[in-house]
């Protein structure tokens, strides 16, 4: 102890701005006391038996500059208790280590100063000033726990490029005014658990190119959360193990960040900015972690993973109620992105379980090793973008199960390496374009690859729900392409489902209730589809041009007729009453793929009833002979796909003929000469059967209806025995192929 503290016991409230005449002392005394201190002499202490001296000044009230400039003090100074009229000046000082414990300054002037131990700030110690720390060199720790700083708009803190061998220890500080340490240098952790930062017009903390190297912990204390008013500025940061924001409460500026340029992908709102951070471990920005501003990252690399479960980022000033309402007064389409997260690398995965988002999250260009998880999340941007992630990339699943959007979710040419999961999930509100404010997809995976199954499908007794357009146009999906229990579309004149060329393995399209809309699956192809009556009687009907399946997933049996009949009515319907032949041809071919040549038969009759229906309405006035002529080929020679009704025609002709022959009178012979007995059924059979001459059809001559018959029959001839000649030419090549 002092000798002033030793001979009257009293204690100096250092917090007093009208401290007591006793404790009044001359900063040059100090410093001569400084000058002249020898270990041993009054006033110095030892802590344990292997430190250094401790040179201790308590309860005083210090006028005048302490004017330490440039001195090397091997010893360590402590201050308790004191108050400083003037800022100490300690730059270019070398020390072996100094503490301010319950003190108060206004300030400290400390540039190029080098500690060979900690420089501590503690006990409550109160800063009404700037702490310049610039350039500095301490061999083991800065402490400020506890400490509070007041600046306010300028630097709380200064500390350009400090050197700290130990760590940064700064919990539950409080601070008015920037902490500024851009190409701060740590060895351990930066410790700012349970801070205020409080510098609302512009940057609470500027840590530009900091190099932290253990942990930077932003989170909560016992006294309560870690706060920040103003921006986190953390651009080109490296931590070497975590960044944890676990349960902050972050604010914006007053005041919009500008940097003097205009470009599309800037955040003005932003309360966190770390471009091209470096972080070895885990970004935490998880359990109940409040930003009311744009959380950036762009360009980053992570080694371990992004936690932001349980976060609330909320773009639109706390009027977003999080919830479906009726109405169309409801917040939203919102100005400012939540999450930007472009062109960021992450070792592990993304964890968003349970967040809820205002804005907009972009992740254009992301790239995530593990899953990515959003399970029971709200996300919001009414009328726009609530996820722009053009060629984001996942190497495990995408769950979203059981999820509330707001908005758009756009991830053309997305890589998804397992499942992308959206079972149970609504999707309303989608986004609009600005050009012409016609409704983007409420989900767009245009290009998109995913490793396994796309799931749209009902899950604990939800079903999913999208009232805008699913556009799954020319995507590759592994394994299977689920709507199960889906209710899509919501407005009759759009798309319900765009899967313009889409690939898969096995589609599921048991719907809950017909897309309201139209259903586009033109060039796609799958090896199993499986249906219900639902999808196919979608309001907008089903473009089918050149789609293909290879098998239904409940085939047809070999005698069930009326399963046909079904498949072919709810197939007419499907196309809205208008001729295509190609889905047609599609089912004919899966059905003799799997051995159902009747059936299949069956398919193409029908079409061509149709083909013929339609040439019939394209002909003005030929319209009744062209439905005549198919009626006539229907059920004679079912279009030629029935050739043994041909035979049978051939056989009834060749009986009819020879009847009417029979009853006639005998006819005239062209060539006396030859004597050539009268046949009727040799007559008849010569009309019947082209290019084999039995010797009869140029031999007699009828006059009357005989002659008409005669060429009725020649003619029907040939029809028939083309129509047999065709049909087994067609079972041939079957057979061949």
């Amino acid at each position: 102890m002092t000798d002033d503290l030793q001979a009257n016991g009293r204690r100096l409230d250092p917090f007093d701005p009208q401290p007591p005449a006793w404790a009044r002392v001359r900063a040059d005394e100090i410093v001569r006391e400084i000058f002249t201190f020898e270990p041993g002499a009054a006033g110095w202490a030892r802590r344990r038996a292997t430190t250094m001296p401790v040179k201790r000044f308590a309860d005083k009230h210090i006028v005048g500059v302490l004017d330490l400039r440039a001195v090397e003090f091997p010893h360590l100074l402590e201050f308790v208790r004191c108050r400083f009229e003037e800022p100490p000046d300690l730059r270019q000082t070398k020390l072996a280590g100094c503490e301010f414990s319950e003190c108060w300054l206004p300030g400290l002037e400390g540039k190029n100063l080098y500690s060979d131990n900690d420089v501590r700030f503690i006990d409550g110690t109160r800063v009404q000033g700037r702490v310049d720390l610039t350039d500095g060199e301490i061999s083991g720790s800065l402490e400020l726990t506890g400490a509070r700083l007041d600046n306010v708009g300028g630097y709380a803190l200064h500390a350009d490029r400090l050197q700290l061998s130990g760590a940064l220890l700064a919990a539950d500080i409080e601070v008015h005014g920037q902490i500024r340490i851009p190409g701060l240098r740590t060895g351990g952790n930066v410790n700012l658990a349970g801070a205020l930062l409080d510098s609302p017009d512009g940057y609470a903390l500027d840590g530009n190119g900091l190099h932290v190297g253990g942990n930077l912990q932003c989170v909560a204390t016992s006294k309560g959360r870690f706060r920040s008013i103003g921006r986190l500025f953390l651009p080109s940061a490296r931590i070497d193990s975590d960044f944890s924001l676990r349960g902050a409460l972050l604010t914006p500026a007053a005041e919009d960040y500008y940097d003097g340029r205009t470009q599309r992908f800037f955040d003005p709102r932003a309360t966190l900015i770390a471009d091209r951070m470096r972080v070895s471990g885990n970004v935490n920005l998880d359990e109940r972690l409040t930003s009311t501003g744009t959380l950036r990252i762009v360009n980053a690399r992570i080694g371990g993973s992004l936690r932001l479960s349980g976060a609330h980022i909320d773009m639109s000033g706390g009027e977003e109620p999080f919830e479906e309402r009726a109405g169309k007064d409801q917040p939203g389409r919102y100005r400012y992105r939540a999450l930007h997260l472009d062109g960021t690398e992450i070792g592990g995965g993304i964890d968003a379980r349970d967040t809820r988002i205002a804005g907009q999250v972009r992740l254009v260009d992301v790239n995530a090793r593990g899953s990515v998880v959003l399970d029971g999340s709200v996300l919001s941007n009414r009328d726009g973008d609530v996820v722009e992630g053009r060629r984001f990339t996942t190497g495990g699943n995408l769950d979203a199960r059981g999820v509330i959007v707001f908005g758009s979710i756009l991830l053309p040419e997305a890589n998804i390496g397992a499942n992308l999961d959206l079972r149970a999930s609504r999707i309303i509100n989608p986004g609009r374009y600005r050009r012409d404010q016609s409704l983007k997809p409420s989900v767009d995976l245009r290009v998109a690859q995913i490793g396994r199954d796309l799931v749209c499908a009902k899950g604990d007794g939800k079903p999913f729900s999208a009232h805008g357009e699913i556009r799954i146009r020319r995507a590759e999906i592994g394994r299977q392409t689920n709507f199960q229990g889906a209710e899509l579309g919501a407005r009759l004149n759009e798309t319900a489902i765009n899967a313009f060329g889409l690939i898969t393995q096995e589609l599921r399209v048991e719907v809950a209730s017909a897309p309201r809309g139209k259903v586009n699956l033109r060039h796609a192809r799958c090896a199993s589809l499986a249906d219900n009556e639902k999808f196919w009687d979608a309001t907008g009907h089903i473009e089918l041009d050149d789609f293909r399946y290879d098998s239904l997933a409940e085939p047809i049996e070999l005698d069930d007729d009326e399963q046909i009949r079904r498949r072919l009515r709810l197939l007419r319907n499907a196309m809205g009453d208008i001729y295509r032949p190609g889905p047609y041809d599609q089912f004919s071919s899966m059905l003799r793929a799997s051995g159902n040549e009747e059936h299949a038969s069956t398919v193409l009759i029908e079409k061509q009833r149709w083909r013929y229906a339609a040439l019939a309405d394209g002909y003005r006035y030929l319209g009744l002979p062209v439905l005549l002529w198919s009626w006539l080929q229907r059920w004679m020679v079912g279009y030629g796909y029935r050739p043994m009704r041909a035979l049978l025609w051939l056989l009834a002709l060749l009986i009819g003929g020879t009847l009417w022959f029979m009853m006639q009178p005998m006819p005239v012979e062209a060539n006396a000469d030859d004597h050539l007995v009268w046949n009727p059924l040799l007559f008849t059979m010569d009309h019947l059967v082209p290019i084999v001459d039995f010797g009869h059809k140029n031999r007699w001559h009828f006059a009357g209806a005989s002659q008409w018959i005669s060429a009725g029959l020649v003619a029907a001839g040939w029809i028939l025995a083309t129509t047999v000649a065709a049909g087994v030419t067609r079972m041939l090549r079957r057979s061949s192929t």
